[in-house]
């Protein structure tokens, strides 16, 4: 796959061929199984033992949401070629959201693989969070994206350090656009989406993301002239307790 005519797209591109060289020929192990009922045929199951053959689009989505491979890892290897292509195209279907993907990867443990393996599924994760982030025709949004990126490596930092970074405008509509769809959650002292993946900290992803919304972000969307009431949304963050519920602005969100 590859994509043109923007900076980003050029890093994007050349991580999803990347990954097509690296994990070319992977297969599931030749023992794997699963259950007929619930995630397909054994025919099916022998396409995953075949090296490079393209999956049908409803037999990918249920092979990296099934959560019952014995060897998960090999099994992402196996569809990685052809999954992140969906994902960056938006086609990956997930029943409730990116996060779904993002457990995939965190099942898979790829930041336990060896170093070329996990050094091109890190660089494919940090080329596409730019990407969302800078190009203006980016199909899937820049929330969705850190969310999945979130929820694969069991840290917000790298994705929030980046977002830093890009200070431009489109960056920082990505950014008002984000604190829209996370604030109601967060003032309810929630994490914006489900953790998935039991070996992730909930309340240490909560804390670093809203500490950054209000000591970087609510900065940024004051500098680029966000409307007032996101603004006023991240600084009830900073609030606890009554001080927050009590506060003449409070939006009257209820739980």
């Amino acid at each position: 796959m590859h994509l043109v005519d923007h900076p980003s797209r050029h890093r994007l591109g050349a991580a999803l061929d990347d990954l097509a060289v690296t994990f070319r020929g992977m297969t599931a192990h030749p023992d794997e199984s699963n259950c007929e009922c619930h995630w397909g045929s054994a025919r099916e199951l022998a396409l995953l033992k075949t090296p490079d053959v393209e999956l049908e689009p409803d037999l990918l989505r249920r092979t990296w949401t099934a959560i019952d491979w014995t060897d998960h890892a090999a099994v992402l290897k196996r569809v990685l070629p052809q999954f992140a292509p969906v994902l960056v195209s938006g086609r990956a279907d997930p029943v409730f959201g990116l996060e779904e993907a993002g457990y995939s990867f965190a099942r898979g443990r790829w930041q336990q693989w060896p170093d070329d393996h996990a050094a091109c599924v890190r660089e494919f994760l940090h080329a596409w969070w730019e990407h969302s982030l800078t190009d203006p025709d980016a199909v899937v949004p820049a929330h969705e994206v850190f969310v999945l990126c979130a929820e694969a490596s069991g840290t917000v930092g790298p994705w929030l350090a980046e977002w830093e970074k890009q200070t431009g405008n489109l960056s920082n509509r990505r950014l008002a656009e984000a604190v829209a769809e996370w604030e109601y959650e967060l003032l309810g002292d929630s994490l914006p989406w489900h953790i998935g993946w039991y070996e992730h900290d909930e309340e240490e992803m909560r804390a670093e993301l809203v500490a950054w919304l209000v000591g970087h972000a609510a900065v940024r969307l004051h500098e680029s002239g966000a409307p007032a009431e996101l603004q006023h949304r991240i600084r009830l963050l900073g609030l606890t307790g009554k001080d927050r519920y009590m506060d003449p602005l409070w939006p009257g969100h209820r739980y």
